[in-house]
């Protein structure tokens, strides 16, 4: 197939999901539980997409549960991010370096 057809298809999918709920919707939603679910969506996709990947990231998947335990755990805590990600990747090497030594 036509690596331009392909390009021209991919962007009109793209720009028919963004104006499509733009112009079926173009009252403001006053139903509370719908806007709260809306509100969630963004979140639900980010860790439908991301779970899968931090269990799998790894040589097993024990260090990438580790990885999980110990991000959520600081992240609940309140610990910015840059904290979060040097603490899960600590987590990572060393339950990888006891995997592989004992």
């Amino acid at each position: 197939m036509n690596l331009y057809l392909c390009i021209a298809a991919m962007a009109v999918t793209t720009y028919l999901i963004r104006l499509l709920p733009m112009t079926l919707f173009r009252k403001p939603i006053r139903s509370r539980f719908v806007r709260s679910f809306l509100h969630y969506v963004p979140y639900a996709c980010l860790t439908a997409m991301t779970f899968p990947a931090i269990l799998n990231s790894t040589e097993s998947v024990l260090s990438g549960l580790a990885a999980l335990v110990t991000a959520v755990v600081l992240a609940f805590r309140g610990k910015s991010l840059i904290t979060v990600a040097l603490g899960s990747s600590c987590a990572v090497l060393l339950t990888e370096f006891f995997i592989t030594h004992i």
